[in-house]
């Protein structure tokens, strides 16, 4: 379970009654489930005999809830707008329990009790196929078996989908099963794409909207996250678009547009997927700086905000800022905007950095291969010393490309002031660090020719391979 979490409980006209045998004179808690982790939201003590009550949650906390105890262990049930009165053994509360009041509970359990019936009968054909002595006759029957089995639950979810359609359990049974693609005739040519294009556009026809529960049960985590991160093509503007298409959805259900909306977020910033930190300053832009994020306190907005705009400047698309230091010779200025190349590779790095010493001799192989084809780069010193940095540029024959570098000198304040509002150099140039959010080197862009960042965070090898794409393209 996650950390603990305790939340205020809400009066409400109804109960969850719950007897627990084994124990006396406990400490138990209600936890709840928001996506795929449990929360502890309220607390109380047994009785001598075992019994806890705790108030009904209200409606829009409602969804899949735990009863925690000593151990620890626990057993799941579904909190709604009724009263729910549960016994079971502290034993193993899961397999004992038993519901006296709650029909939402009674499907819930049924189905709880038919699914492990038919684990139990599936076992042994399961481990026939695991089983490399097996004949293959064995391993026919027990494919043939399984098969039949799936339809046989297969259909028993419908049957439930059916008789309960308002229920939540088959609310949250509903989530849990996969869209089924229609056959497209044999002739067509781009038969995967279309059935594709109808999965991806029919893979929310199975959530409701607009009810809030259902973010509270772990399923609703778990298509969120298949359909974020595998269904959609990983590609940073069009997941843009699709994050707006999806949270469209949930405007009017505030649980759910907040389950959904810091869910992309969060998955952007940490994403190791190229160029994706464009999504999350779009998400940013779109709901947090426009007050939509109401769930976030004036701080963690201002915190939000204020990494977005770090993540501005060096995001995919976008032309790179133009920077404007020192040379090698610490006199002459040289300008990014300047270098004139078809492709111009912004590295960024320290003459103290393993990696980057690691790195540098692939760039200048990759340099020596390709600067015939258009290819130039721009080395930024990160050495906020300048010897070490001239030092090692000339030890090693990095000065066949451009290198800058800044030095204390040009960065002290009345330094920096008269650079700047002399035209000489820019405020992103001397806070290079800042502009492009070096916090680990080598920091490396892809430019083309008009100097809008490709690709950013590659290494050597995979720049050789995208420049032959990018060639490749062109023919």
């Amino acid at each position: 379970m996650t950390s603990v979490h305790i939340l205020f409980a809400q009066e409400t006209d109804y109960s969850i009654d719950v007897t627990i045998d084994g124990l006396s004179n406990d400490t138990v808690y209600l936890a709840h489930y928001y996506g795929n982790k449990l929360y502890y939201a309220d607390t109380a003590i047994t009785s001598a005999s075992g019994q806890v009550i705790f108030p009904g949650r209200p409606y829009e906390k409602c969804g899949k809830h735990a009863i925690v105890m000593p151990g620890p262990k626990y057993f799941e049930f579904l909190a709604v707008a009724e009263n729910v009165v549960l016994s079971t053994k502290a034993s193993d509360p899961t397999r004992y329990v038993e519901v006296l009041e709650s029909e939402e509970n009674r499907v819930f359990y049924d189905y709880l009790s038919f699914i492990q019936s038919r684990r139990g009968l599936a076992g042994p054909y399961e481990a026939v196929l695991s089983d490399s002595t097996a004949t293959a006759d064995q391993v026919t029957d027990a494919r043939q078996f399984l098969t039949d089995m799936g339809k046989e639950v297969a259909n028993e979810q419908q049957r439930l989908l059916q008789d309960h359609p308002e229920k939540l359990f088959a609310k949250y049974l509903k989530m849990i099963i996969e869209p089924e693609i229609p056959e497209v005739p044999a002739q067509i040519v781009n038969k995967q794409e279309l059935q594709y294009r109808w999965y991806r556009d029919h893979y929310w026809d199975r959530v409701d909207f607009t009810d809030p529960r259902l973010v509270h049960d772990g399923s609703f985590h778990q298509i969120l996250e298949t359909y974020w991160t595998r269904v959609l093509p990983q590609v940073p503007d069009s997941m843009s678009v699709e994050a707006d298409r999806l949270i469209s959805n949930a405007l009017g259900n505030p649980e759910m547009f907040k389950y959904i909306t810091h869910f992309i977020t969060f998955n952007a910033e940490s994403s190791q997927v190229m160029c994706m930190d464009k999504v999350f300053v779009h998400m940013i832009d779109t709901y947090y700086a426009t007050g939509m994020a109401t769930w976030l306190k004036e701080a963690q907005l201002k915190k939000v905000m204020e990494r977005a705009d770090e993540l501005r400047d060096s995001q995919c698309g976008n032309m790179i800022p133009n920077i404007i230091l020192p040379g090698l010779d610490q006199e002459s200025w040289i300008s990014l905007y300047d270098v004139e190349a078809k492709y111009t590779a912004v590295i960024i790095w320290e003459s103290t950095c393993g990696h980057c010493k690691k790195e540098l001799p692939k760039y200048k192989e990759l340099y020596e291969e390709w600067k015939g084809k258009g290819l130039e780069i721009f080395a930024i010193g990160n050495d906020f010393d300048p010897a070490p940095w001239v030092e090692f540029v000339t030890e090693n024959d990095y000065d066949d490309w451009v290198n800058v570098s800044d030095n204390p000198l040009i960065n002290a304040q009345d330094s920096a002031s008269a650079l700047i509002y002399g035209g000489v150099t820019t405020l992103k140039s001397l806070n290079f660090r800042t502009t492009f959010d070096v916090f680990a080197t080598p920091k490396v862009f892809l430019l083309d020719q008009d100097k809008r960042i490709v690709a950013k965070q590659i290494g050597a090898d995979q720049m050789l391979d995208l420049l032959g794409r990018l060639e490749a393209m062109e023919e």
